[in-house]
C-alpha cells in the first residue's frame, strides 16, 4: 500500500470572504445591508439574491448575510482577523 498523504487546508478567515467580495462586486457589505433591509430579511430570500443578482457563491453570501441580520458580530470577526493576522 502507498502512503496517504495528508493535505493541509487554510481555512478563509471572515474578513477574506468580505475582502474578496468587494474585489469581486466593488460593493461593501454596508451597501448589501442597504438595500437588502428595504425588502429582504428571510435568509433564504438573501440568499437566493445574493447568489443571483451578484454571482457570490454560498460561502461569500454567508458572509454577507451575517453582516446583514447581524453587522456587530460581522465587525466584531472582523476586527479579530486583523488583530490575528498583525499578531502573526
Amino acid at each position: 500500500m502507498g502512503k496517504i498523504g495528508i493535505s493541509y487546508v487554510k481555512t478563509m478567515t471572515y474578513k477574506a470572504y468580505i475582502d474578496n467580495i468587494k474585489a469581486k462586486t466593488g460593493k461593501d457589505p454596508e451597501y448589501f445591508q442597504a438595500l437588502a433591509k428595504k425588502d429582504l430579511t428571510k435568509y433564504g430570500e438573501l440568499l437566493a439574491w445574493l447568489k443571483a443578482d451578484f454571482g457570490l457563491g454560498h460561502g461569500h453570501a454567508n458572509a454577507i448575510i451575517l453582516y446583514i441580520q447581524n453587522p456587530e458580530l460581522a465587525k466584531m470577526k472582523i476586527a479579530e482577523d486583523e488583530k490575528r493576522k498583525t499578531e502573526n
